[in-house]
């Protein structure tokens, strides 16, 4: 990573005019009129999306959110995958600039890795919002969830529900170095200190996605035969960790994950998937599309917006129920 930062601004130029196809146009105008500066209202908004990733449920729905609030504003929203890979995530920044986008969105791989392309976009006059991964700085607003509030709902129910018997809790973890796999993983360990009896496993980061954590799953088992319970920094995780499980014959091994996936939620009456937490992408993104709608007019915002969340377990998991790939947040 710190090989990359050492990278200067024109060499990213010139791998951006190689890689320029990657970016995907989603119109709901045109951007004509656009100028790549913040107060401006002269033609539709002009937005560039970078996004983290899109192997997993979460990212895709928190982009057709996005996308969906841009068509709405009558914007085009400029949209680039950079799968996983900072180095391409900086590259793509570039190309986003060079169309003359009023205000950037961005979903960063790696907070401090990013850096090279939000200095580029400074240097380009154009604002940048952060989405559900914060950055050190670079950015006018932050729009996100409390994770490390995430972390602690589901880790006060987990430890409520083992008791004073406690137990070995397997935590498989989110991305190396993410915030928020840090804050979710904070949250969860303070929530459940209290109680003496539960020992923490840290198992290996899985990057969110549900094939790592079955992996990661399969190996922890061997080592820890006696685990009483899983927290997976997402539910997609926690579902491959209970695939494992149910396969194996440990159907009393209690689950907790984040984000509040339908398919989790569904779960939670049966028992074993105790509690997840609501973290609503279709409503963050739109929260985030709205923030860049307000830095484009050149509006005052908060540097960090939080979209809120709340615990769902066997008292409302019916009433977040539906049809949507996650619950959605109350309007």
């Amino acid at each position: 990573m710190s090989a990359f930062r050492s990278f200067t601004i024109p060499a990213l130029l010139l791998v951006t005019a190689l890689t320029a196809c990657s970016v995907s146009t989603s119109p709901g105008g045109s951007t004509s009129g656009s100028t790549g500066a913040a107060g401006q209202d002269d033609g539709p908004v002009a937005i560039g999306f970078s996004q983290a990733t899109q192997q997993s449920p979460f990212y895709v729905q928190l982009r057709e959110g996005a996308e969906a609030a841009a068509k709405k504003a009558g914007g085009t929203l400029y949209f680039a995958d950079s799968g996983g890979d900072v180095t391409k995530q900086n590259n793509d920044i570039q190309d986003l600039i060079t169309r003359q986008v009023d205000v950037l969105l961005i979903n960063p791989v790696d907070p401090k890795g990013v850096q090279p392309g939000i200095a580029a976009a400074k240097a380009a006059g154009i604002p940048v919002v952060t989405v559900d991964r914060p950055v050190p700085e670079g950015a006018v607003a932050h729009v996100g969830r409390d994770n490390k509030a995430m972390g602690a709902l589901v880790g006060k129910r987990l430890s409520e529900q083992l008791g004073a018997k406690g137990g070995t809790v397997i935590e498989i973890r989110g991305d190396a170095g993410g915030a928020v796999a840090r804050d979710r993983s904070a949250g969860f360990h303070e929530a459940v200190a209290g109680n003496p009896k539960i020992k923490i496993v840290e198992g290996p980061y899985s990057d969110y996605v549900r094939s790592k954590a079955v992996t990661a799953m399969q190996d922890l088992l061997q080592v820890h035969p006696d685990v009483a319970a899983v927290y997976a920094h997402n539910d997609d995780m926690a579902l491959g960790a209970l695939q494992v499980l149910k396969e194996n014959g440990k159907d009393k091994v209690l689950v907790t994950g984040v984000d509040g996936l339908m398919e989790a939620v569904k779960q939670i009456p049966s028992g074993q998937y105790v509690a997840t937490a609501l973290n609503d992408p279709i409503s963050l993104g739109s929260k985030a599309v709205e923030t860049v709608l307000k830095v484009q007019k050149g509006e005052q915002v908060e540097p960090n917006i939080d979209a809120g969340t709340a615990l769902i377990d066997t008292d409302n998991a019916a009433e977040y129920a539906g049809s949507g790939e996650f619950a959605q947040a109350p309007k």
